[in-house]
């Protein structure tokens, strides 16, 4: 339900968009195309009546004159004029000008008004009409309202010595008020059916348009969908080749990712249950063994000799040095594993703690009858880390050694500089490594026994890898059965700044 509410909200929201953009397109396409029309229409009707002016001159003014012999104007003239004029075209408004631009008659015009004889055309656009031939389409003041513009004809005249023009409005006051009531019913008309006409087709077209551009979101969609519902193996097809390319690969990605995270918990969880089952062995087993001789002590202590006592706590000691050994190891290993030690690191002289080492050992390994050899180069130059933890790793690699190799055998130390880094090798000559257990050997709680892998306190190879990582390191292993085993890693050379 949720998947297609969402999906539907979305087309709806697209949709109104679209329809919302194509309405006031086509809003703006009709006042544009009525100020276009409008324009094209003053434009032609200028065009063609561009030399009106002039043949009124030359027809009129061959024979009588606009002004009589007193200098006033021939208001017959005139009155027959626009008589004529309007016969033809009642949209046409005669003025006859002075030189200087001021009305000086009109049958038009109220001229017993007081502001009749003071009304002046601006001669600017005349003049440039007449200079282009009303070749150009030049707008000229309108003497009946003088706030506007309006379409002309004109052309200057001289008669019995006076100059002036005949100005021709070629869209008067009637004829713009008949035009504005019918354009602005057209304009409506066209307004509506057009704007109907194309919302209904953009509509259809606009919706099928979102349907088949949102293919590809709905297609992530669902696979988000059925990601949720369980099917984390679901992957989107051909996602590089996808419009929505870089939301599909990163949807796979993310896909891949948190099955790779779910898969790391449950192999987190697994390795957590078997840590607390060893946990429990390897501290129940030591624990059974105290309490059974504290318990033995504390029944037997009368009958039993002094040496057998003094076995008893041996024994006693021993179990309560192993669960020392083994609650180290743990509250270590869980402090790397918590990231909660951060390595001090400095330069020091691997060979000096090397020497160290070797020297501690000796009385272990003399107890085992094992003979412990050093190989180190004296010109080992100085290395860079956490000298603590170094020595940890060497003791538990040490630790290891001895402990699987037999009595008569060879445990050895060997340091040497390679190609801008020291390398540590510790060898033993136990039983060796199957080359499948190799990769398990550093898991916490394993280890190896006679080549083959069992459950137990195996935490100091793990505890090695980890410090290992805070150096940026890692341990490596070269064994093979009967043959012993080398551990090694190495340490950057310090360079002096």
């Amino acid at each position: 339900m949720k998947f297609s509410l969402f999906s539907n909200r979305l087309l709806i929201k697209l949709c109104l968009s679209f329809l919302s953009i194509l309405f006031f397109a086509a809003i703006g396409y009709i006042l544009i195309t009525a100020y276009l029309t409008n324009n094209h229409y003053y434009e032609t009707t200028q065009r063609l009546h561009a030399n009106l002016a002039q043949h009124l001159i030359d027809e009129k003014f061959s024979n009588q004159s606009p002004f009589d012999a007193e200098g006033n104007v021939n208001k017959d003239l005139f009155g027959d004029i626009m008589h004529d004029m309007m016969a033809v075209n009642r949209a046409i408004e005669v003025y006859l000008l002075d030189e200087t631009g001021h009305v000086a008659y009109s049958v038009v015009l109220d001229h017993d008004g007081t502001n009749t004889q003071a009304r002046k055309i601006d001669l600017d656009p005349i003049q440039r009409f007449i200079g282009e031939q009303g070749s150009a389409f030049i707008l000229g003041d309108d003497p009946r309202n003088p706030e506007n513009q309006k379409i002309f004809s004109a052309a200057s005249f001289e008669k019995n010595g006076k100059k002036g023009f005949i100005y021709i409005v070629l869209a008067g006051e009637d004829y713009l008020s008949t035009r504005a009531s019918l354009i602005d019913g057209y304009f409506f008309r066209l307004g509506l059916r057009g704007v109907a006409l194309t919302l209904i087709f953009a509509a259809v077209l606009g919706i099928l348009s979102v349907w088949y551009l949102t293919k590809n979101l709905r297609e992530i969609i669902f696979a988000t969908k059925r990601f949720q519902e369980g099917d984390l193996q679901y992957r989107i097809q051909d996602a590089e080749k996808m419009d929505l390319a870089i939301l599909a690969k990163t949807y796979n990605e993310m896909a891949d990712t948190i099955v790779s995270d779910i898969e790391k918990i449950k192999s987190l969880e697994l390795h957590r249950r078997e840590l607390i089952a060893n946990i429990s062995h390897d501290l129940r087993t030591p624990l059974s063994i105290i309490q059974g001789y504290v318990e033995t002590l504390r029944i037997k202590r009368k009958d039993l000799t002094d040496q057998e006592r003094e076995e008893y706590l041996t024994t006693v000691n021993n179990g309560c040095e192993r669960l020392a050994r083994l609650i180290a190891q743990l509250f270590e290993y869980s402090k790397l594993e918590a990231n909660q030690i951060e390595p001090v690191k400095e330069p020091f002289l691997i060979t000096e703690l090397a020497n160290d080492i070797h020297r501690n050992y000796k009385v272990i390994a003399a107890q085992h009858n094992i003979e412990l050899q050093m190989e180190m180069d004296p010109k080992t130059p100085l290395v860079f880390g956490d000298i603590s933890l170094v020595e940890r790793a060497i003791q538990n690699l040490m630790d290891n050694a001895i402990k699987f190799t037999p009595d008569g055998g060879t445990v050895g130390i060997k340091i040497i500089p390679v190609n801008g880094h020291v390398e540590i090798m510790i060898s033993d000559t136990g039983p060796g490594i199957q080359k499948e257990n190799q990769s398990l050997i550093f898991e916490r709680y394993r280890q190896t026994k006679t080549g083959q892998v069992k459950e137990g306190a195996g935490l100091g190879l793990a505890i090695v890898k980890k410090i290992m990582e805070l150096h940026n390191a890692s341990i490596k292993v070269l064994s093979n059965p009967t043959k012993g085993t080398i551990f090694s890693f190495e340490l950057p050379i310090y360079q002096l700044s």
